[in-house]
Parts: C-alpha cells; sequence; structure tokens
C-alpha cells in the first residue's frame, strides 16, 4: 500500500471530518413560515416550528458561532502541543488513534439527531473534543510530506500536494449535502466513518521508515529530502532557492524546544500573517453556505454545492502560490501580492457577488485563491523552509514543532473569524466582510514586514514577481 497514496487520505479525510457543520447550519435554522407545515403536528409557532431546537431561537447566530469556536479554540490550543507530542511518539500510532477519536466524535454529534438531543452543552462538548483530536494531523502530515521533496520545487509540489485540504472540503460538503435535508445525521455520521476506516488504514499500513533518512539524490537536485539540506545557508526563508549541492549533516537526535522554534528567524512574522489569513480562510469556511443560503436564497443542499467552488478556487490559488515562489524565490512577496489583491475582491464579492450565476461562480474562484493561496503556501512550502532553517544544523526533529506553532497560532485566528460572523453577522452581512478585510489588510501588514527585513538579502524578488 503507497504510503503517499495513504498521506493524501489521511488530509483528505481530516478535512471532509469538519465541513458538515458549515452545510448543516442552515438545516438546523430555516424560514418555515415557507415551509408546508405537517396535519399531525401541533404547531405553535409558525416561523420556528421546523428548526432543530436550541437552535431555534432569534439569537441562533451567536450559538453556531458558539459550537464553530468549541472547535477552533480546541484545536488552537491543542495545535501548540501536537507537534511536540508527534516528535516523541510513534507516527503510526499517534496519527491511527487521533483518527479514530475524531471519527467518533463526528459520529456522535450526528447521533444527536436520531437520539433527539437538544442540549447546546452536548454538542459544544463534542466540538471541543473533536478539536482536540484534530490537532494529531497537520503537523504529523506536514513533517512525513517535508521529508519527500527538495527545495527546487518545493512550493509547486507541496502546493499541488495541499490542494487535498481544499479536496477533502469539497468532499465534505457534498456528502453532507446529500444528507442535509433528509436526515442530518448522516451529514456526521458518514464522514465520520469514512476518517475512522482511514485510520484503520493508517494503523495497519503506515510504514514510517519510508519518512526518515531518505536520500534519493544526494548530489542536492530537486528530490533530495527537505530535512537532509539545511546546511544550505537560507538566509532569508524568503524563499530564496540555493544552487549548491546539499551537503549532508549528521542529524541530532534532541527535539527543539517550543521557544528555542519561536527563535528561528519568520516564525513569528508567517505565523502572525497566518493568523489573519486563516481568519478570512476559516470564516468562508465555516458561514459561506449560511451567507449564500440567506443572501443568494438558496436551499441548504444548493448553498453548500455552491459554496464547493470557493475550494475549487483554493485549489488553484495555492498551486499558483507554490509556482509563482519557486520562480522567485519570495515566499513573503507572493503572500504580499496575493492579499493585496484579496481585500478589493472580497468588497466585490459582497456587493456583486450575488447578481447572476455566472458572476457569482467567478467570485467565488477567485476569492478561494487569492484568500487560500497565501494560506496554503504558509502552512506547507513556508513551513518546510522555517523547519530547516540553517541555525537548525541539521536538526530533522523540528519539522514538527515549527509546523505546529504557525498553524497553531493560524488556528487562533481561525477560532476568532467563525466567532466574530456570529457576533456580526445580526448586525448585517456587510460588517462581516468590512472585518474579513481589515483581516486581510493585518495580514498583508505581517507579511510584508518580513519581506522588509529580508529585502537586503534579495532586493529584486519583489521586481521579479511583478514583472511575472
Amino acid at each position: 500500500f503507497d504510503c503517499h497514496f495513504l498521506m493524501i487520505l489521511v488530509v483528505m479525510s481530516y478535512h471532509l471530518s469538519r465541513k458538515p457543520i458549515s452545510i448543516v447550519k442552515s438545516e438546523l435554522h430555516r424560514n418555515c413560515s415557507n415551509i408546508i407545515q405537517p396535519k399531525d403536528i401541533n404547531i405553535t409557532n409558525n416561523v420556528t416550528w421546523c428548526d432543530w431546537p436550541p437552535f431555534d431561537q432569534d439569537n441562533y447566530q451567536t450559538l453556531f458561532g458558539v459550537l464553530d469556536n468549541c472547535f477552533l479554540v480546541a484545536y488552537a490550543i491543542g495545535m501548540f502541543f501536537s507537534g511536540i507530542f508527534g516528535e516523541r511518539l510513534p507516527l503510526r500510532y499517534y496519527l491511527s488513534i487521533g483518527m479514530l477519536m475524531s471519527g467518533l466524535f463526528t459520529c456522535l454529534f450526528g447521533l444527536g439527531f436520531y437520539w433527539n438531543i437538544h442540549s447546546l452543552g452536548y454538542y459544544a462538548f463534542v466540538q471541543v473534543m473533536n478539536g482536540l483530536v484534530q490537532t494529531t494531523g497537520w503537523p504529523a502530515v506536514v513533517a512525513c510530506v517535508g521529508n519527500w521533496f527538495g527545495k527546487g520545487k518545493r512550493g509547486f509540489i507541496m502546493g499541488v500536494w495541499n490542494s487535498h485540504t481544499s479536496v477533502g472540503n469539497i468532499l465534505g460538503s457534498l456528502i453532507a449535502g446529500v444528507f442535509v435535508s433528509t436526515a442530518w445525521g448522516l451529514s456526521f455520521i458518514v464522514p465520520g466513518i469514512i476518517i475512522a476506516c482511514t485510520g484503520v488504514l493508517c494503523f495497519f499500513f503506515l510504514v514510517e521508515s519510508e519518512f526518515h533518512g531518505q536520500e534519493r539524490n544526494q548530489e542536492g537536485g530537486e528530490t533530495a529530502p527537505l530535512l537532509r539540506d539545511s546546511s544550505i545557508v537560507d538566509p532569508s526563508i524568503n524563499g530564496a532557492i540555493s544552487t549548491e549541492p546539499d551537503v549532508i549533516v549528521e542529524e541530532h537526535s534532541e527535539a527543539i524546544s517550543f521557544l528555542g522554534a519561536l527563535c528561528i528567524p519568520g516564525v513569528v512574522e508567517f505565523s502572525l500573517c497566518l493568523l489573519f489569513a486563516k481568519l478570512v480562510s476559516y470564516t468562508f469556511l465555516y458561514w459561506l453556505p449560511l451567507y449564500i443560503s440567506n443572501v443568494a436564497h438558496f436551499e441548504a443542499k444548493e448553498a453548500g454545492d455552491m459554496s464547493t467552488l470557493f475550494d475549487v478556487g483554493g485549489i488553484l490559488g495555492g498551486i499558483l502560490a507554490g509556482l509563482v515562489s519557486d520562480y522567485t524565490g519570495g515566499r513573503a512577496t507572493t503572500c504580499c501580492v496575493m492579499l493585496v489583491v484579496a481585500a478589493p475582491m472580497l468588497f466585490l464579492y459582497n456587493y456583486i457577488g450575488q447578481r447572476s450565476l455566472g458572476t457569482t461562480i467567478g467570485m467565488l474562484l477567485l476569492c478561494g485563491a487569492l484568500v487560500n493561496g497565501p494560506y496554503a503556501l504558509i502552512t506547507t512550502a513556508v513551513s518546510a523552509d522555517l523547519g530547516t532553517h540553517e541555525s537548525l544544523k541539521g536538526n530533522a526533529r523540528a519539522l514538527s514543532t515549527v509546523t505546529a506553532i504557525i498553524d497553531g497560532t493560524g488556528s487562533i485566528g481561525a477560532a476568532l473569524g467563525p466567532l466574530l460572523a456570529g457576533v456580526i453577522s445580526p448586525s448585517g452581512w456587510n460588517n462581516v466582510f468590512y472585518m474579513l478585510i481589515s483581516a486581510d489588510v493585518l495580514a498583508l501588514i505581517h507579511s510584508f514586514n518580513k519581506e522588509i527585513k529580508c529585502s537586503g538579502q534579495n532586493e529584486s524578488t519583489v521586481f521579479t514577481l511583478l514583472k511575472t
């Protein structure tokens, strides 16, 4: 069983199991006045009779924000510890147990439909536990994949590989959409079973030795494992690609400390940039179907299907960001340019995005590419660059911790975005988009700050990128 394909399934299943909540929201609270009332049910409120308590209240958007935040805050907190555990525990057991537990809690949310549970506390607890166990995935997976690719085409190759996160989001939306209007519990149970089964495959077929000490080309070309090329001088982590042969150095057996990882040049700047970029991305992830349903008046399934176009754009944006950053040697500059363009596009989508079907499709694809492009680049190629910085002196065990710090900081933004959307949306969707545009500008500032620090070492990067 090919371990490369297995890791693709792992990433897809993690993201697939996170998506149902965004699809089911528009089913938990509906406009019941437009629905034919069953004759055998005694209805006292024509507006909320078809809603699922406790989401039949006027503050339902705030309650949805609470559910989102229970998952995302737990995920953000757990992520800072996940990388540390991932460096010290067997990868096969770590991933397998995490996926089995994630499948369990995803199914428990859906079983609330069949058990007729109407307690917010129950759903909040399930979300918290699911957020914690989901942190087992990303640091371990990036550490594995980081061993496969050399620096020369790392941005492009990892951009293509990272597209499976968006594919997982798309599949999660489509699977949840199949059941959302008939039995929304299955929208959670089916993805839960899928990630649990993938965990079983991971336990039986993941060979950890495939990810350690691979030396496909010691002459230092494109395929040398990145954890072997940390002796190359990489002054900026802005993506300057060295053409010098790799020098194999002895790996350190001691895992890097949390503070030691923070001291790596670029970790703080890119972490803060990801915080705001992920805030925008995850607000779309959790609230876009409801926004489309409310503004364009689509049914829950149609809104969920339409929202997948944002993830399709994310696939294209991640690949484009990686390709351009490889060609120009500028990771930070690539992020800057995409974030600059993203701000006005978000404004335009809110004002003209629902005027016609063609406009909606085009704007969703464009916004998805511009928002998720920098996000994908930072969580993959940039994390790999920083995890193999020259200051680590060949320490091959640092990548998981660096990835956890960057993604953990980004997950704080992922938690803040949906929470703020839940609080702000009752005052109007325009205000939600103003918040997203502000976050995009803040991400741009931190990315630009990193570019300024590196400008003395790579002055022509920005001009090369603009020419491209």
